[in-house]
């Protein structure tokens, strides 16, 4: 008895088209982009997107520096508690943390999930500019060569 091996590549390119076509329908029957009716397009901005997503490192983008680089673009998650009163501050300090604080965990924790989805929708956002410029700077360089 022979056993038919199967191509990994060959089966995974067709499961990644499938999936492909299946987004595609998916994105025209809510509305989406017109121009995604044509298959060639849809493929060229479904590859373009994904490789700003995954072929980028999202902290390493210009944008961010360009809008203000002293200015770190990153949401804070953490939670610090400071004071600008001396003295009584600490006591003041102490009632947020031991009262105040247990009390309204839920929606710090809460808060601070939303904070993180935001914070890595923002870098893929800037990741899908930066590579679009790049895109464009590339179609302009070969226009202006021809």
């Amino acid at each position: 008895m022979t056993e038919a091996k199967v191509r990994v590549d060959a089966v995974m390119g067709e499961i990644e088209r499938d999936v492909r076509a299946r987004l595609r329908r998916h994105l025209l029957k809510k509305g989406g982009a017109a121009d995604y009716q044509d298959e060639e397009i849809f493929a060229a901005v479904h590859a373009l997107l994904a490789r700003a997503i995954d072929a980028r490192n999202l902290d390493a983008t210009l944008l961010p520096e360009l809008v203000d680089g002293d200015i770190d673009w990153r949401l804070q998650t953490h939670l610090t508690l400071t004071t600008h009163r001396p003295g009584v501050g600490r006591f003041i300090l102490f009632a947020k943390k031991k009262l105040l604080l247990p009390l309204t965990r839920w929606l710090f924790e809460y808060s601070q999930d939303n904070f993180r989805r935001q914070d890595h929708l923002n870098r893929i956002l800037f990741a899908c500019i930066e590579e679009l410029a790049l895109e464009n700077a590339r179609l302009r360089r070969d226009l202006q060569r021809q």
